[in-house]
């Protein structure tokens, strides 16, 4: 747990308030305490309170309390701070000039020495922040990386003027920051998501855009241009002159970014169109997607001193990330595919690009406007498997345009998308989960959706080859 006293030391003996006191707002308020600081702790769960009594942390209700012995809020992301309506708390202080801040604006005032790389977009964060994590410390530089991505941000190691902070922002957590400077900032692709929070899609833009704020000549602005409100963003940072910008490409070329032309990363912002390497090599990074995340990481990783040797190798032994296009295993020539991180159409869209002979299963909780938009993808998809309360709408969607079938539960597509993928007289099938929709109507989060599909693959392993394909 990062120690804050050197900075608790700068400010006055007004208290830390603390709202929502899950496990980064528990977290914060334990640090502030154990640094010598004030705290008020509160969560309107009678839970999160239970927690931090047992913490031993103060409990104050903050719905009531006296705003003038504040002097700084620490708000958990996932509690609005505007839309739909403010949070009473959050009201409150924002009447009385306090300020309102996340954890890792506190990790930053900490160690700003370090080095902190920040990474925000709708699809892609989680990849990118994991693939420059994993080139850094295999290139032996002294990394710690979380935010957004499983490890908060005061649960990060202490690092020097050397090390580097990789950090995935969600654009709940950048609503919430006011002096944290990125030295390298990504901004990977926009689409519709999070709109209720952000009120449309410009507020959930302007959210994201926070990632660049404060920034100076010095720091760098890496941005996608493989959407259109991204190549509108790239334009308006671009134009500002006050900070290096490199546009970065999936699949198309760029003058002076770096890019992806027929699966070879290109640099063309450190050298002369130069060819780095083929990614078609690299079994772990399929699609345009995640060639766009690798521009991204190859763009971050020039900036801090990385050698295009370094960075390849670093590329090339990257593991993946659970449930983001996972390869769970291949089983008589039928490869696996674990993506139960695509929680929407569009994110469902990338993964069916990356592949043919597709056995898909789909279905959860739908989101606003289903499938309707991934039948450009259905040329790729041999057949359907529809699962959760999504089924009969998800089929009513398809109709006609490719066989379906209506499972049900996980379990019963797996198996019956392995009997298919079995006897396909197409090369390479692919059993993918990438359901497009939410797990909450059956599982609660999309990772244990993701380990139940890996648990059926597991049992299909310890099947006879007939018995599979029967």
């Amino acid at each position: 747990m990062i120690d804050l006293s050197t900075y608790i030391s700068t400010t006055n003996e007004k208290a830390f308030a603390v709202l929502g006191l899950g496990r980064s707002g528990l977290t914060a308020a334990c640090a502030l305490t154990r640094s010598g600081a004030k705290v008020w702790a509160w969560d309107d769960n009678p839970t999160g309170r239970e927690k931090a009594e047992e913490a031993g942390l103060e409990l104050v209700d903050l719905n009531s309390c006296d705003w003038d012995a504040v002097q700084t809020l620490v708000m958990s992301p996932g509690i609005p701070l505007t839309h739909p309506a403010p949070h009473s708390v959050a009201e409150a202080a924002q009447k009385n000039n306090v300020e309102i801040i996340c954890e890792v604006e506190l990790l930053y005032r900490a160690v700003p020495k370090a080095t902190f790389i920040g990474i925000t977009g709708t699809n892609g964060k989680s990849t990118t922040t994991s693939l420059i994590a994993h080139i850094l410390t295999s290139a032996g530089r002294d990394v710690a990386v979380g935010g957004n991505l499983g490890t908060p941000a005061l649960e990060l190691p202490r690092l020097d003027a050397t090390g580097i902070y990789v950090l995935e922002m969600s654009s709940y957590q950048l609503d919430l920051l006011s002096q944290l400077s990125f030295d390298i900032a990504l901004f990977m692709n926009v689409s519709p998501d999070h709109l209720d929070r952000h009120g449309d899609i410009q507020g959930y833009i302007k959210a994201k855009k926070h990632i660049f704020e404060r920034q100076t000549k010095s720091d760098t602005a890496i941005i996608g241009m493989d959407d259109d409100y991204s190549r509108e963003v790239f334009d308006t940072i671009n134009q500002t002159g006050t900070v290096k910008t490199i546009p970065i490409s999936g699949s198309t070329r760029l003058a002076e970014g770096v890019f992806v032309v027929e699966g070879h990363l290109v640099d063309d912002a450190f050298a002369d169109e130069k060819d780095v390497t083929n990614l078609n090599s690299i079994e772990r990074l399929p699609g345009n997607h995640n060639h766009q995340n690798a521009a991204a990481a190859f763009a971050a990783c020039r900036r801090v001193g990385l050698t295009d040797d370094e960075i390849i190798a670093g590329m090339s032994s990257f593991p993946g990330l659970a449930h983001r296009q996972e390869l769970v295993t291949a089983i008589h020539g039928v490869r696996y595919i674990n993506d139960s991180k695509a929680t929407n159409a569009d994110a469902a869209a990338r993964a069916l690009s990356s592949y043919d002979n597709i056995f898909w299963i789909a279905g959860g909780r739908a989101k606003e406007g289903g499938i309707e938009s991934l039948s450009p993808y259905y040329t790729r998809i041999s057949k359907a498997y529809l699962i959760g309360e999504s089924a009969n709408d998800f089929a009513n969607q398809i109709g006609s345009s490719l066989p379906y079938e209506i499972c049900g539960t996980l379990d019963v597509a797996v198996e019956k998308a392995t009997n298919d993928a079995s006897q396909s007289p197409e090369e390479n099938p692919v059993v993918l989960l990438s359901p497009a929709c939410a797990s909450w109507d059956q599982y609660r989060g999309f990772e244990l959706r993701g380990n139940h599909f890996k648990e059926c693959v597991a049992k299909l392993k310890l099947q006879p080859v007939k018995e599979i394909a029967s």
